[in-house]
């Protein structure tokens, strides 16, 4: 219990010391995912600050609270999910967050990547009840990259993202926006979402839509 103490108190007294300019806000499961503890973490060292229980707005104000005002005041950048509750503790308790919040690449492409898988078992189902084998296997060649493939299996997905699949459609708008993070220029990659949304909306595929409408809402912090 002492040095369980002693490490706690130094702990406390190097947050004190630390003025951190750009924060990692994440979630993590445990115990088959029926538990979830809130991460905060350094994102120039990857060092991790603070672990709190569940992933409510209350777990991550907390952690804000413990902080001084200097200490509020040198964050540059808050990246993190679209998750509701982080976004409104941050907004709640870091000086002009509105500017700092930023929606990271990683999770916008994981519910694009879902969405698409999605598409894609809706798709085989009624193709198999059609007795039309086109996607049987193709699983892991829409969510991963095609630097691995073997050269057969290459071909065969460049025929089926080719093809007139709505999978293939599905992948072409996830590819697009996986695209445009190369944009520095705030104008010309809100014009290039703009452009995103206005296929993404149209494009008849409810999954994709989804994601496009939680895009949309939470364009300001990707941008």
């Amino acid at each position: 219990a002492g040095l369980r103490q002693r490490a706690v108190t130094v702990g406390l007294s190097r947050r004190q010391q630390c003025n951190v300019a750009h924060l990692g806000v994440d979630e993590t499961a445990f115990k088959k995912r029926h538990d979830y503890v809130t991460i905060v973490s350094d994102q120039d060292s990857g060092c991790v600050l603070h672990v709190g229980n569940e992933r409510k707005k209350a777990t991550l104000v907390e952690w804000y609270d413990s902080l001084n005002p200097e200490q509020r005041e040198s964050i540059d950048s808050v990246s993190m999910d679209m998750w509701p509750a982080y976004i409104n503790a941050t907004l709640q308790c870091v000086p002009e967050a509105e500017s700092k919040i930023a929606i990271d690449n990683f999770h916008v492409a994981k519910y694009l990547g879902e969405a698409v898988d999605k598409v894609r078992r809706e798709e085989h189902k009624a193709l198999m009840a059609q007795g039309d084998e086109e996607l049987k296997g193709s699983k892991h060649d829409w969510l991963y990259n095609t630097k691995n493939m073997t050269l057969k299996r290459k071909r065969r997905f460049k025929a089926l993202r080719e093809s007139t699949l709505k999978t293939a459609r599905a992948w072409a708008i996830k590819e697009m926006a996986m695209s445009q993070w190369h944009y520095v220029n705030k104008v010309w990659a809100h014009k290039r979402w703009q452009l995103w949304l206005s296929w993404a909306r149209r494009c008849r595929l409810e999954p994709i839509k989804k994601v496009a409408r939680m895009i949309k809402k939470h364009l300001w912090g990707i941008l």
